[in-house]
C-alpha cells in the first residue's frame, strides 16, 4: 500500500505526530538568566540537541549537538535504555533527557550509552570517559560530580572526568542500584532511582531486586535465529520487585532507610530539597492507604508526616509530595468530593478547581495546573490552565482557552500553550507576567485544521469532541467512527489542535468522528475517575453508548453504520464494544488490547479491580477472554481487526493471541495484523503510516462504504 509523499498519513508518521522540532523539557536557571531545553533541527529530524535561551535578549544557542559529539556515528542503545524509553513513550533520538546542577550551569546526558556533560554558559560539551552503557546521569547540585548507572551499578565520577568509581554494585544479575522498577516507571510516574542531597555529599539510592518477579519470554517470530528476551513482568496478583532505599555517601558507606515495607511496598515518590528532610511517599499494595515519611539521613529512620486513606484508591500526582520553603508538606488530596491543593493541613483550593499537578513552590505561592472543578462557573470542556495559589486566593496565569503547562524559577516562567485554533504548542518566556521571548518551534504545520466541536453529551454530561469532514455540507447522515481512549490516565477531549488531527483525517474520509471521555478518564472529579472501580468494562462501555446516542440528537449521525477504533485501553474498549454491544457497534479496530486482565501489571490492574486471588469473578467479568474463551459476548458477531506489536513488553502479544483463539473457537471471523519488531509504540514511519491506511480500508469494507 502506497501513498503520496505529502499525504497526511505519511507526514503524520514522518514527523512523529508533528512533535519533532518542537521545544520541550524546559529548565529555568534559579537566577532567571537562561532556559535550557531540547529541540531537534526540523520537523522531520528525530535527533534532539540541548539548547539554551538567554532570557535577557531571547537569543538561542546550541549547548550540545548529538551528531557532532558522536562524530556522525549511528546511535546505539542498550536494552536497558530502550526499556526506559519505552516506559516514557520516548520516540526521539539524540539527547532525549538531561539533568542539571542546582545553578543550571552544568548539564549531563547520555548518548549512545556514553556520558557527556555541557557547560550551559559557555555552550561547550564533552565526553567523560567512563564505563558504559550509561543510564540517567545526574550532576550533584554543586556541579562537582556526576552520578550515573552502568550495568546495574550506581557510579560516580568527577565533573572533569576524574576518580570514577562504584558507589553501589549489584549482588546478582537480578539486582540494580539507581534505576526505577517496571511498575514505578510504567504506572507511578517515577522514572528515577537515585536522588542527590542538597549538600551534594550523599544520595538516596533505590535497590531493586527482581528475583521474586515472574519471568516472561518475548520473542521475535520474524527472526527465529534470535534468542528471546527473558523479562521480569509483575502481572496482577503475582510478586513485585523488592525495593529498598539506602543513603549512600561519596565514600560508599550506606545506611538503609527503614519503613514498614511489608505494609507499604510501593516506593511511589521521593523528594529531597533544602527545605526539609528527605521525603518519601509509600503506598500499600491495594493503594487505599499511603504514608508521607520524613527520613533521618544519619540513621535511616523515618517518621510519619501525614497519612492518607481512601476506600476506593489513592492517585499519584506529578510534583508532590514536596516541602514548601517554610517546611510545610505540599500535597494534592481528594477532599469533600474535590481534588484540592493542600499546604500543611490546610486546603488552599476548593471545588472550583480540579488540581492536576504541582509545577513549582515558592515562599509566595504554589504554581499548579488544573481543570475547572465541579463548581466552576463554566465547564471549559477540555481546558487545562496554570494557576498561582496562596492563602490569599487563586490567580489564573494562562488566559487563552486551551491546554497549558509551565516551568518556573528565578522570576521567569516558561508557559507552554496549545489551543484549538493554532497548530502545535507555543512556548513563551514570561518575566513578572510579561512576555519577553518566544522559544522557536521547528515543528511542521500539519496542513489540516480540525473541524471539531467540544460538547458535553447525555445526562452525565460526558465530555465529547465531534469532528465532521471539512467539505461536509450537512445534507445527509454520516457513518460514525468512535475514536476513544476512554480509560484511566487518558484524556482525549482536549481544547488543543494537534490531538485531533488523526480523528480529523478519518472524518475527511467520510465519517463523523466522536471522541468521548467517559467515567474513568481524568480531569473532571475524583468521583468521575473512581466510578470504574470493580466495574471497568460495563461503565466505560456504557458511557460510549450514552454519548453516541445523545450526540445523535444534535448531529447527523447514521446509527446503522457505527465503528470504533482504539489502542491499548482504547483497543480493549473497542473489543468490548464489538463483543458486548453489537446492537450499537458494527465494526471494531482493536489495537494492542488488554484482553485477559490477569496478564496486565500489578500497580495498574489491582488499583481498578483488586487482587485476582481475592476477586476472581471481577477479573472474569471485566476481561474479554478467560480460560474458557470469550466472556459475555453476544450475537451477532461484528467484523474485528486486531493489531498488535510482537515486541510489546507492556501489553504483550499474548493478549491478542488469546482473543484471536477465543474468536476462532467461537466461530467468529476476524482479521489479525501482527507487527514484527514493533513495541507498544509504533514509531517506525512506514508502520505508522500504513496502519492508518489499513484501518481505513477495513472500516470502509466492514461498513459497506466501498
Amino acid at each position: 500500500m502506497t501513498t503520496e509523499p505529502d499525504s497526511f498519513p505519511r507526514r503524520h508518521a514522518r514527523t512523529q505526530r508533528f512533535t519533532l522540532g518542537a521545544p520541550r523539557a524546559f529548565t529555568v536557571a534559579p537566577d532567571g538568566s537562561r532556559v535550557a531545553f531540547l529541540r531537534s533541527n526540523s520537523g522531520t529530524d528525530r535527533a534532539n540537541s540541548l539548547w539554551v535561551l538567554d532570557t535577557a535578549d531571547g537569543g538561542e544557542r546550541v549547548a550540545a549537538d548529538p551528531r557532532a559529539l558522536l562524530g556522525g556515528a549511528e546511535e546505539r542503545l542498550s536494552p536497558e535504555e530502550r526499556a526506559r524509553r519505552e516506559r516514557s513513550r520516548e520516540g526521539g533520538a539524540g539527547v532525549v533527557g538531561y539533568a542539571t546542577d542546582a545553578a543550571v550551569e552544568l548539564a549531563s546526558f547520555a548518548l549512545s550509552g556514553r556520558l557527556f556533560t555541557a557547560e550551559l554558559r559557555a555552550g561547550t560539551a564533552r565526553e567523560l570517559p567512563v564505563p558504559g552503557p550509561v543510564i540517567d546521569p545526574r550532576p550533584a547540585p554543586d556541579g562537582r560530580h556526576v552520578a550515573y548507572v552502568a550495568r546495574g551499578a550506581l557510579r560516580i565520577v568527577g565533573a572533569e572526568g576524574e576518580d570514577d568509581r562504584v558507589l553501589a554494585g549489584p549482588e546478582s544479575d537480578q539486582v540494580t542500584y539507581g534505576l526505577a522498577e517496571f511498575v514505578a516507571a510504567e504506572e507511578m510516574g517515577r522514572t528515577r532511582g537515585f536522588w542527590w542531597s542538597p549538600e551534594s555529599d550523599r544520595l538516596l539510592v533505590a535497590r531493586v531486586d527482581d528475583t521474586p518477579v515472574r519471568r516472561w519470554w518475548i520473542s521475535d517470530p520474524a527472526h527465529p535465529e534470535r534468542d528471546p528476551q527473558h523479562v521480569p513482568y509483575p502481572a496482577a496478583g503475582t510478586p513485585n520487585a523488592d525495593v529498598r532505599l539506602f543513603v549512600i555517601d561519596l565514600g560508599g558507606a550506606r545506611t538503609e532507610v527503614s519503613w514498614d515495607r511489608a505494609r507499604y511496598p510501593y516506593l511511589a515518590h521521593v523528594h529531597w530539597s533544602a527545605a526539609g528532610a528527605p521525603l518519601l511517599l509509600v503506598q500499600a499494595r491495594d493503594q487505599r492507604s499511603q504514608l508521607y515519611l520524613a527520613v533521618d539521613p544519619e540513621s535511616g529512620a523515618t517518621r510519619m508526616v501525614h497519612a492518607d486513606e481512601d476506600p476506593i484508591w489513592l492517585d499519584l500526582f506529578p510534583g508532590v509530595p514536596c516541602w514548601s520553603p517554610s517546611g510545610q508538606l505540599v500535597r494534592i488530596a481528594d477532599e469533600g468530593g474535590a481534588r484540592v491543593l493542600a499546604v500543611g493541613e490546610r486546603p488552599l483550593t476548593g471545588p472550583q478547581l480540579h488540581i492536576r499537578a504541582v509545577l513549582d513552590v515558592t515562599a509566595d505561592d504554589v504554581l499548579v495546573s488544573a481543570s475547572a472543578g465541579t463548581r466552576a462557573e463554566s465547564p471549559e470542556t477540555g481546558e487545562v490552565h496554570v494557576y498561582r495559589v496562596n492563602e490569599l486566593g487563586v490567580e489564573r496565569v494562562s488566559q487563552e482557552p486551551g491546554v497549558h503547562s509551565a516551568v518556573r524559577a528565578g522570576g521567569v516562567t516558561v508557559l507552554v500553550s496549545a489551543s484549538l485554533d493554532r497548530p502545535g504548542a507555543r512556548a513563551r518566556v514570561l518575566r513578572d507576567g510579561k512576555e519577553t521571548a518566544t522559544v522557536t518551534s521547528y515543528a511542521e504545520d500539519p496542513g489540516l485544521t480540525p473541524r471539531v466541536t467540544l460538547i458535553e453529551g447525555g445526562a452525565r454530561r460526558i465530555p465529547c469532541a465531534v469532528l465532521m469532514p471539512q467539505d461536509y455540507a450537512g445534507d445527509s447522515p454520516l457513518p460514525v467512527l468512535l475514536d476513544p481512549y476512554g480509560g484511566p490516565h487518558g484524556q482525549r477531549v482536549v481544547a488543543a489542535h494537534n490531538p485531533h488531527l488523526t480523528s480529523q483525517w478519518f472524518a475527511d474520509q467520510g465519517f463523523a468522528v466522536v471522541v468521548a471521555d467517559g467515567r474513568g478518564t481524568p480531569g473532571r472529579s475524583p468521583a468521575w475517575e473512581k466510578a470504574v472501580r470493580d466495574d471497568l468494562a460495563e461503565v466505560v462501555l456504557q458511557d460510549q453508548v450514552d454519548a453516541l446516542q445523545a450526540l445523535a440528537e444534535d448531529f447527523p449521525l447514521d446509527l446503522d453504520r457505527v465503528a470504533i477504533r482504539g489502542w491499548s485501553f482504547g483497543g480493549y474498549l473497542a473489543a468490548l464494544a464489538a463483543l458486548r454491544r453489537p446492537d450499537v457497534f458494527h465494526a471494531a479496530v482493536v489495537g494492542a488490547p488488554v484482553t485477559d486482565l490477569r496478564l496486565y501489571d500489578t500497580h495498574y490492574q489491582e488499583r481498578y479491580i483488586g487482587h485476582p486471588d481475592e476477586q476472581p469473578e471481577v477479573y472474569r467479568r471485566n476481561s474479554l477472554v478467560d480460560d474458557e474463551g470469550l466472556v459475555d459476548a453476544v450475537e451477532p458477531h461484528r467484523p474485528m481487526m486486531i493489531i498488535h506489536g510482537l515486541a510489546d513488553d507492556n501489553v504483550v502479544v499474548a493478549h491478542s493471541l488469546r482473543l484471536s483463539s477465543a474468536l476462532l473457537a467461537a466461530g467468529r471471523p476476524h482479521e489479525v495484523l501482527p507487527l514484527s519488531g514493533v513495541t507498544h509504540m509504533t514509531p517506525q514511519e512506514t508502520v505508522a503510516e500504513n496502519l492508518l491506511l489499513l484501518q481505513l480500508d477495513f472500516l470502509k469494507r466492514s461498513l459497506g462504504l466501498v
